[in-house]
């Protein structure tokens, strides 16, 4: 019995360690090739456009975030939780005009094999689209998701 535990263990480490894991240079090569990621148009400031590409990751739990503003971009993660090995994710903020700017944003399942992830883009956009209706009304994003 004992012997099948520790084989069936060493089966799925391997299978975890063959299938890749996911890393923030990943979700940078993506947006490059172009192949990946939901991108929409808002018509916020570039600047709130940032403030509200933070808020979301944060709402979502991401660790650090790390931002690269003079080139338009952030990138972040999220760790370890009951259902997945946590995703690696990037947005993207590019002023249309003064008045619109479009978001770009990317995330990957630090497992490629998880069927589960912390993020999907489609959240983050209706995440994004709900703090952009917040800030029409005057109101500062709050801290915790609403």
């Amino acid at each position: 019995m004992f012997k099948q535990i520790i084989t069936a263990i060493f089966v799925v480490a391997a299978f975890i360690s063959l299938s890749g894991c996911a890393n923030l240079n990943d979700v940078v090569r993506a947006k490059e090739t172009g192949t990946e990621g939901i991108t929409k148009i808002y018509a916020v400031t570039p600047e709130q456009a940032w403030e509200i590409a933070k808020t979301v990751f944060r709402w979502e739990g991401s660790d650090a975030i790390e931002e690269h503003k003079n080139e338009g971009y952030m990138l972040t993660s999220s760790g370890l939780n009951g259902y997945s090995y946590g995703a690696v994710m990037g947005a993207w903020i590019r002023p249309i005009n003064t008045v619109s700017t479009e978001v770009t944003v990317i995330t990957k399942r630090r497992i490629k094999t998880d069927l589960f992830t912390t993020l999907t883009e489609e959240t983050y956009h209706k995440r994004f689209a709900q703090a952009v209706e917040i800030t029409k009304r005057g109101n500062p994003l709050p801290r915790v998701a609403p």
